[in-house]
C-alpha cells in the first residue's frame, strides 16, 4: 500500500547553502518526495545570503544529494520532479526589504500550488541568527501567531540546536521567540529524538508487559548512557571552542536519552503528554552545587594516539583551535533523580571524540540476586542482568543471562538475547531528518523540545558549566585518542564500586 503524501505546503529553508541544509535536509526531503510522502505539491524555498538562481540552486543540491547517496543518484526521473518544486531566493537574514519580498513569492506559490498558507520553516543558520530571523517573521506577516495546529494554513518554525549557550542565554531566546510564536508553532529540533531505537525505548517500555515491572529502584543497580565517536571534531573547531562537549552533546542528546528512560508513563501518545512526562524528570534530577562539581562531573581532552589504526592528532592541534585550549571533547558524570521509581539508583552518562569506538547506548543494569543458590560457582560467571539499547550502529535490543554451558559440571555462562532492526525488519530504520520533518508537517511535536523542557536540560549542566569557566581545567589532553577517556571517568565509578561497561 502506497504512503499517504503529506498536506500540501511551503517547505522554506534558512541557510540552505549551508553545511546542515545540503548533508541531511535536502537528501531527507528527497527521500519524502521519491517515496510519495511529501505532496508533490509543496514547494521549496532555499533562502540563502549568496544564492544566485534556481538553476544553480539544483545543481548545487544535486550534487549534495548524489554525495548523500553513495555517489549515485538512485532515481533521476524523482529528481527531475524534484528540481520542479526548487526555488531559490537571496536575501539578508536582518534585511526587512528580504522578507517584504520573500511573502510575495510565497503569496505567489500558495496561489499556485494550492497550499493556502500553509508553511514549515527550517533556521538552519548559526544560533545568532534565530531570534533575528523569527523578529524579521513577526514583522512582515509571515507567521501569524497560534497558527501552529490549524488544519489549513498553519505555520511552524524548525529551530536547530544550540538553543542558547547556557541557562540564562536560552530563557532569553525562549523569551525573544515567545514575542512572535506561539508554543505550538516552535518546533526545536534535536536529531537523536528521531532515531527510530530512540522513539523504540516507548515501545519497550510501555508495549510491553515484561519490562515495566521491573522498571525501577527495586530491580535496577544502575544505568549508563553512552555516545561515544571515533571521529575528531574536523573543521568544527570554531563551533567547538565555543561549545565543548557538554553543551554539544550532554545538554541536548544524552539528557534526552536520560528522560525517556526514565519518564513515567505518559497518559496518552501524544505530545504533551510524553513532554510532560520528560519534564517532571529532568526537574527531579539532583541538584549539583558548584561546590561538588569535581565529585559527580569528569571533564576530558583528547590528545595523540591511534584510532582504526590510524594515527590522530591531538584536540590542540586540530583547525581553528587554540593552541592552548581548555575545551572538554569528553564528558563524564553521575546523576542522581529524586523520586520514588528511582530514588538511589545512579545514571552515569559519558560522551566523547576520538573515542575507541562509535557507539552510542543505554545499558539497564539488574541487581545482583539476593541469594546466591550455586555457591561453588566463581564470581564472575555470575554477572547481573544488562539490558542494552542500541542506539547506533547495529541498531538493536540485547539482554544478557547466565545458561548452564553444556556439560557434567555446573558452568555457568552469559549469553545474549538479541533483536536486531536489520535482521528482523530488513529495511534500514528511516533516518532522522526525514521522521522529523514529516512530523512537523503533520503537527506532531512528540519528539521536539518544549520551553520548559529547554529551561530544564540547561538547568541540569548550568551549575557544571560555571564551576568549569571558574577554576582551571585537568592538565590537557588527558586522555589518548583511540582509548575510552580519562583515568578520572574511571574513578568516578570506581568510587561506587562500579565500573564502565565494555561497549
Amino acid at each position: 500500500m502506497p504512503p499517504t503524501p503529506s498536506e500540501p505546503c511551503a517547505i522554506i529553508i534558512f541557510g540552505s547553502t549551508g553545511d546542515l541544509a545540503q548533508r541531511k535536509l535536502i537528501p531527507a526531503l528527497y527521500a519524502l518526495a521519491r517515496e510519495g510522502r511529501l505532496d508533490p505539491r509543496s514547494p521549496l524555498v532555499g533562502f540563502s545570503r549568496s544564492e544566485s538562481g534556481d538553476g544553480a540552486m539544483a545543481a548545487r543540491l544535486k550534487a549534495a544529494v548524489t554525495e548523500a547517496e553513495g555517489g549515485t543518484l538512485p532515481d533521476p526521473a524523482a529528481w527531475e520532479q524534484f528540481t520542479r518544486r526548487l526555488h531559490a531566493f537571496q536575501g539578508g537574514y536582518d534585511d526587512a526589504e528580504s522578507y517584504r519580498k520573500l511573502k510575495v513569492l510565497l503569496d505567489g506559490l500558495d496561489a499556485a500550488a494550492g497550499t493556502a498558507g500553509s508553511r514549515l520553516w527550517y533556521l538552519a543558520v548559526p544560533p545568532s541568527a534565530y531570534a533575528q530571523i523569527v523578529r524579521h517573521l513577526g514583522a512582515a506577516g509571515l507567521v501569524p501567531r497560534g497558527t501552529g495546529h490549524l488544519a489549513r494554513g498553519w505555520n511552524r518554525v524548525i529551530i536547530e540546536k544550540p538553543f542558547g549557550h547556557d541557562l540564562p542565554t536560552a530563557l532569553a531566546l525562549n523569551d525573544e521567540i515567545a514575542t512572535v510564536l506561539s508554543e505550538d508553532q516552535t518546533y526545536r529540533i534535536d536529531h537523536y529524538l528521531g532515531k527510530e531505537t530512540v522513539q523504540n525505548i516507548i515501545v519497550l517500555r510501555f508495549g510491553n508487559g515484561i519490562f515495566e515491572p521491573l522498571w525501577n529502584r527495586r530491580y535496577i543497580d544502575s544505568i549508563q548512557i553512552t555516545v561515544g565517536e571515533t571521529i575528531g571534531i574536523g573543521s568544527r573547531g570554531r563551533f567547538y571552542e565555543e561549545a565543548g562537549a557538554l553543551r554539544d552533546i550532554v545538554q541536548n542528546h544524552l539528557l534526552q536519552l536520560l528522560a525517556l528512560v526514565a519518564m513515567e508513563p505518559p497518559v496518552a501518545n501524544d505530545a504533551d503528554a510524553i513532554r510532560d512526562e520528560k519534564v517532571k524528570v529532568l526537574r527531579a534530577i539532583r541538584p549539583i552545587p558548584r561546590s561538588e562539581v569535581d565529585r559527580y562531573a569528569v571533564r576530558g581532552q583528547y590528545g595523540e594516539g591511534t584510532v582504526r589504526q590510524e594515527a590522530a592528532r591531538a584536540y590542540r592541534k586540530e583547525p581553528n583551535v587554540a593552541p592552548e585550549s581548555a575545551t572538554e571533547t569528553y564528558v563524564a558524570m553521575k546523576l542522581m533523580i529524586e523520586n520514588w521509581r528511582w530514588a538511589g539508583v545512579p545514571f552515569y552518562l559519558r560522551t566523547g571524540k576520538r573515542l575507541a569506538r562509535t557507539a552510542t547506548e543505554v545499558a539497564i543494569q539488574y541487581t545482583k540476586i539476593p541469594h546466591l543458590l550455586f555457591q561453588n560457582i566463581p564470581a564472575e560467571q555470575m554477572r547481573p542482568n544488562t539490558l542494552v539499547l542500541r542506539i547506533q550502529p547495529d541498531e538493536g535490543i540485547s539482554l544478557s543471562i547466565g545458561a548452564k554451558a553444556p556439560g557434567a559440571e555446573m558452568e555457568i555462562k552469559p549469553v545474549d538475547l538479541d533483536f536486531s532492526y536489520e535482521r528482523s525488519f530488513g529495511d534500514h530504520p528511516t533516518p532522522a531528518y526525514e521522521r522529523l520533518i514529516l512530523d512537523a508537517i503533520r503537527g506532531d511535536a512528540s519528539l521536539f523540545i518544549r520551553d520548559d523542557g529547554v529551561k530544564s536540560t540547561w538547568s541540569v549542566v548550568q551549575p557544571i558549566i560555571e564551576h568549569w569557566q571558574s577554576a582551571p581545567p585537568p592538565v590537557f589532553p588527558n586522555y589518548a585518542s583511540g582509548s575510552w577517556g580519562p583515568a578520572a571517568a574511571d574513578e568516578l565509578l570506581a568510587r561506587d564500586h562500579r565500573r564502565w561497561r565494555n561497549v
